[in-house]
């Protein structure tokens, strides 16, 4: 299947954790990891916004307690659990943010001829495999501050039947450099693996003159004709 290899996908070698869950007639087309300043930025600020003004306004109170002398004596056994359990928010802050650059070091991501698998986690490595057939559509997200460290964030809707009925989910590449580039890679070959499970090339004609059409509008279908 050379249209998978062409030097287009810039293909890099380097055997790794995702290279061991290929099938025998699988390869890659494009391999990366998340830049590591934007993926740490990133998930600092993620969250942030909401958890300064709980700080913030759960620190007014504390200060009030501690200046009126309650949280001193039988009052501190109750007001300190709670303001420990209130301040929840900024605790998962923190916790996203010390721990970033650990998740960075586990985070990598490939693009095969059958498939995307993405490999993520903190103290052990979780994969999550996202099949062409499933991918309902490609977009890609760039804000301002991926716009600042040239990266972006590539986000795939897909829809997948089960028993318990349609799933839709949005798994992501984040903070890859040069993400135009990949999301045409992606956006190619979810169509080509689409094209070729609808339209087999075995049954392709040479000529084909619905393909490539252009619309016009003189052909437009009226209901009061």
């Amino acid at each position: 299947m050379d249209k998978y290899n062409s030097s287009y996908y810039n293909t890099y070698s380097g055997y790794g954790e995702l290279e061991r869950m290929l099938m025998p007639d699988e390869s890659i087309i494009w391999k990366g990891a998340p830049k590591k300043s934007a993926y740490v930025i990133n998930a600092s600020m993620k969250m942030a916004p909401i958890a300064l003004i709980w700080l913030l306004f759960d620190g007014v109170f504390i200060a009030n307690f501690i200046g009126a002398g309650e949280l001193i004596g039988g009052m501190a056994l109750i007001l300190i659990p709670f303001f420990a359990l209130h301040l929840t928010p900024v605790w998962i802050w923190l916790f996203n943010m010390l721990t970033a650059s650990k998740r960075w070091k586990n985070t990598e991501y490939a693009v095969t001829n059958k498939r995307i698998l993405i490999r993520n986690g903190l103290v052990g490595y979780q994969y999550e495999t996202i099949y062409y057939t499933d991918i309902a559509n490609v977009s890609l997200r760039v804000g301002v501050i991926d716009k600042m460290l040239g990266v972006g964030d590539i986000y795939l809707a897909t829809k997948v039947t089960g028993v318990s009925g349609t799933k839709t989910t949005s798994p992501a590449i984040l903070d890859i450099e040069d993400p135009q580039r990949v999301t045409s890679i992606v956006q190619g070959t979810v169509m080509n693996i689409q094209t070729d499970i609808h339209y087999p090339n075995a049954y392709r004609p040479e000529n084909n003159p619905g393909y490539n059409t252009q619309y016009n509008p003189q052909y437009q279908y009226h209901e009061d004709n």
